[in-house]
């Protein structure tokens, strides 16, 4: 499949460089998910004349890794590396000295590896860094997909590299134009509930998406007989994402994204679904060390307001907890043909969220708005209202309703609870009313 996007990310990511040779070194992080593109990306954005070194971190032996590192190296710069050596950070710092006369780029993936090889690679490579970086001129960019290692290298106040890079790109899914636009590179009259298919299983992934334009017509029927079925690379997905973030504890944040993934968002329905356990520790961490939930409040609501439901931040893994996490014994069983049931059946109901969250993305991308969100009284659901956006014309905003079918849509009912949103929360606001469908994607 041809690249797509990301133009903004390699128009940075060559402006750094540039600045990295006519300057001084730059140290680049880029995060984001497994499959979202990082690799792609950085090898994409570093193509020209200089030269580029890529370096896989992968789990295994210092020595071998570095004799490994050092053929590659000498390979891409043309240089000579000394033999034998051993350790991580002696090559480093060989390599940091090639950059007062060569001008190079210098990717290393996967770079949370080194943790579990030698963790004073850190500390040494901070003191290598602060001593060359001043007089070489290396583009430096390391990557990472296990993002509460990443988060706990750069940003922890106490480890060695905090505050050392120059620049943070974090990466997230394909816009919705550029979802619409390989869909029809590779399904000419596609309809939409068909893109709708491919962003609620996809999430925009570059990867996942890829998978499906290879080896499936892009039909809804296509797509659910590829994902759920024997040797699927989807099965397992999520669990091979996620084992290594959460070590040991897998079982309980398991449990946890499940719930949400189910619809039980709040901390009381989560509780009570398991048995009654406290898991306000568990949801902190998933927010702030993981990343994988959001806490969602009405919009406008008061910082400290209770009124909170949590949401799964990414659609493939709420897919995956929806239906593959939860139904294990069927797939122990290998009867494919009942899940794949199960969720077709389903679908129709299951995307809803994630045609909220598409419109959502698409009022996010018109940078038409100050605040996007939904609002809800506390305590149900009877006043709820799918997406309030305050524009930057103030005191105006737009209040949606979101249908899969605009003839379910009714005028009067969702009148009446925008008058509950102007009274209780929009106060003066002139508000706009409508409904989004999925012939408005």
């Amino acid at each position: 499949m041809k690249f797509y996007n990301r133009t903004n990310e390699i128009s940075e990511l060559r402006r750094i460089r540039e600045r990295a040779f006519n300057s001084r070194s730059r140290m680049t992080i880029i995060t984001g998910r497994r499959r979202i593109g990082k690799t792609s990306l950085a090898i994409r954005a570093t193509q020209g004349d200089s030269p580029v070194v890529y370096l896989f971190v992968s789990r295994k032996n210092e020595k071998a890794l570095c004799t490994e590192f050092a053929e590659q190296i000498a390979h891409q710069l043309g240089e000579y590396v000394p033999g034998g050596i051993g350790s991580f950070s002696e090559l480093f710092l060989y390599t940091m000295g090639l950059g007062k006369r060569i001008k190079f780029s210098l990717i290393i993936d996967e770079f949370q590896e080194f943790a579990n090889i030698n963790q004073s690679v850190f500390s040494d490579m901070q003191n290598i860094w602060d001593t060359y970086r001043n007089d070489t001129h290396v583009n430096l960019l390391l990557m990472g997909s296990v993002y509460s290692m990443m988060r706990k290298i750069f940003e922890s106040y106490h480890e060695p590299l905090f505050g050392r890079a120059d620049y943070n790109l974090r990466l997230s899914g394909f816009e919705t134009d550029t979802l619409k636009e390989i869909m029809g590179d590779f399904r000419k009259d596609y309809t939409n509930d068909e893109l709708l298919a491919l962003y609620t299983i996809t999430g925009g992934v570059p990867k996942y998406v890829e998978l499906l334009c290879e080896d499936t017509d892009l039909s809804i029927d296509g797509i659910f007989d590829y994902v759920v079925r024997d040797n699927s690379p989807f099965i397992n997905e999520g669990r091979n994402l996620l084992i290594e973030e959460f070590g040991k504890d897998y079982g309980e944040y398991f449990s946890i994204l499940s719930c949400i993934a189910s619809g039980l968002n709040t901390q009381g329905k989560i509780e009570s679904s398991l048995g009654g356990i406290t898991v306000a520790g568990h949801l902190k961490r998933l927010i702030e060390d993981y990343s994988l939930i959001k806490r969602v409040r009405p919009i406008l609501a008061k910082p400290r307001s209770q009124s909170v439901r949590y949401e799964i931040t990414d659609n493939f893994l709420r897919f995956w907890f929806n239906y593959f996490n939860r139904h294990q014994t069927i797939i122990e069983l290998r009867n494919f043909d009942a899940l794949r049931e199960i969720v077709k059946n389903d679908y129709a109901t299951f995307s809803g969220r994630a045609l909220e969250n598409w419109f959502k993305l698409k009022m996010m991308e018109s940078h038409e708005f100050i605040e996007l969100g939904g609002w809800w009284e506390k305590g149900g659901s009877e006043n709820e209202i799918d997406i309030v956006g305050l524009r930057t014309l103030k005191n105006y905003a737009i209040a949606v309703e979101v249908k899969r079918q605009r003839k379910n849509f009714k005028p009067e009912v969702f009148r009446e609870k925008v008058e509950q949103l102007k009274t209780k929360v929009l106060h003066g606001y002139t508000v706009e009313e409508t409904v989004l469908s999925l012939e408005d994607m």
